[in-house]
């Protein structure tokens, strides 16, 4: 009898400061990457799919997927503060701040710290 199936494995590559698409909040987003893999007799062999990269906001909860070259991006540059994810953008890379962009009042403020005096 062999045994076989797949493994999907989450890595947690960085914690990015985002302002979310979604809620228009500034909050973290960490920044993903699922792995599927070939498995025999419960061990890992081999990649059987293109590694899946995703965002999620911690504050309301949305995700979106990313691709690979947008992740490589974002762990480059280290998450742009005031950046924004979202459906409107569609994955691509996070916008820089400077006004109110697509009806998001939260755009333009980079995110403070309330303990700081």
């Amino acid at each position: 009898m062999i045994i076989f199936g797949t493994t999907s494995k989450l890595v947690q590559l960085a914690m990015l400061n985002l302002l979310c698409g979604f809620c228009g909040n500034p909050a973290a987003h960490p920044l993903r990457k699922r792995v599927t893999k070939f498995s025999l007799f419960f061990i890992p062999l081999f990649p059987i799919a293109p590694a899946k990269h995703s965002i999620q906001c911690t504050f309301c909860g949305a995700g979106t997927e990313i691709s690979k070259e947008s992740a490589e991006q974002m762990l480059a540059h280290g998450g742009a503060p005031g950046g924004q994810f979202g459906p409107q953008q569609g994955g691509n890379v996070p916008q820089q701040p400077g006004g109110v962009q697509d009806g998001n009042p939260f755009a333009s403020q980079q995110p403070q710290n309330p303990y700081q005096s």
